[in-house]
């Protein structure tokens, strides 16, 4: 029997390709992993009557820890979010998303090593929404004049942005504690509290608060709109991000086109009793079985894997095996190569690429 039970989603479109990649890498570093595989998405659809069973949730709860493709949630059938749902069912309160430049990736920045930490419960993405007129959408927008003085408009729809001591304290601790293990130098707090005073402004209050306890790590705090321009002007500058939830969601997309894009993006979803790890892009149905797209972001969702199950040295030489083949730069997808150069390889062969070097 192995040292580590995972549960594997092979998910939609390209992700079966990607997770063949990633699967046989972490194989060969033998650090003892048995597969449950189980389905999610448009593949499960057909089978179970659900993008989401319950058999592949079951899995993961007896696992504690996941390893996901993309997938596809069904459109116009009344499903939410795959991955929303799964972040709300075991409450996986941390958007984890490091971003760094590989040489060899075509991208106009250099000397980018930041990470993205993302609060994933509450916020905007809450949910909590009043569909336009509706009779509650009404009473609302009547208790709020009530209340307030302010007017909005009846033919609005709402949503409700809530910001909690308690969400907010365990994501800035949980930034604060991965500086320290990970040896990073500042976390900057990201924010709007200039407009949003009771809900971005708590945020803040919360990260100001909890810094005096972490003395040995730098703290500031950047209003999101400068973080943006920050980001994009001098990113060498910044280290470990930790914002509320539709901040994390922009800047992670801003910061994947820094570092080369989505391709070299991988991520992980924390809770206290469970993990996933998954590739930040999407499912690319038209890609699909043709053996064409970058198998970096599920890699680098392994590496994460490996780090959280405490496989360091297995994590390095995977993450060294992957660096190796983008700075040579010969077997590598097509998004890794020049406009124009028919030498591009294929997933599979990116993918045999890493593994002869694992073996090496």
């Amino acid at each position: 029997m192995g040292r580590y039970r995972v549960t594997l989603i092979p998910g939609d479109g390209i992700g079966p390709e990607v997770t063949q990649v990633v699967k046989r890498c972490i194989e060969a570093l033998d650090v003892g992993i048995e597969w449950e595989v189980c389905q999610a998405g448009e593949s499960a659809l057909g089978k179970y009557g659900t993008p989401l069973p319950e058999e592949t949730i079951a899995s993961i709860k007896r696992t504690g820890i996941c390893l996901k493709a993309p997938l596809t949630t069904p459109v116009g059938r009344g499903f939410r979010s795959i991955n929303v749902t799964l972040r709300q069912t075991f409450s996986l309160y941390v958007c984890l998303r490091p971003f760094k430049i590989y040489p060899g990736v075509r991208t106009r920045f250099k000397n980018v090593d930041l990470v993205v930490i993302r609060e994933n419960m509450e916020d905007l993405y809450a949910g909590i929404e009043f569909e336009r007129g509706k009779e509650e959408t009404g009473r609302l927008i009547d208790f709020i004049k009530e209340t307030t003085g302010k007017e909005i408009l009846p033919d609005s729809g709402i949503s409700i942005k809530p910001i909690s001591v308690t969400n907010s304290e365990r994501i800035i601790r949980f930034a604060f504690e991965y500086a320290i293990k990970n040896k990073r130098r500042k976390v900057t707090a990201v924010h709007k509290a200039n407009i949003m005073k009771y809900t971005d402004g708590l945020f803040l209050e919360v990260a100001r608060n909890l810094s005096s306890e972490y003395s040995q790590i730098e703290f500031e705090e950047k209003i999101v709109d400068n973080m943006a321009m920050q980001l994009v002007q001098k990113p060498e500058l910044y280290d470990v991000l930790v914002c509320p939830n539709l901040y994390g969601d922009i800047l992670s997309d801003l910061c994947a086109g820094l570092v080369g894009g989505l391709g070299l993006s991988g991520g992980a979803n924390i809770g206290e009793e469970v993990a996933i790890f998954e590739a930040t892009h999407g499912s690319a149905p038209k890609y699909k079985g043709l053996n064409k797209v970058n198998p970096s972001a599920m890699v680098l969702a392994g590496i994460l894997m490996l780090e959280y199950l405490g496989e360091g040295e297995a994590a390095r030489r995977l993450e060294e095996a992957l660096a190796s083949v983008i700075k040579e730069g010969q077997k590598v997808t097509y998004d890794l190569k020049e406009p124009g150069d028919t030498t591009a390889a294929g997933t599979m062969e990116m993918g045999q690429a890493i593994l002869a070097r694992l073996k090496i």
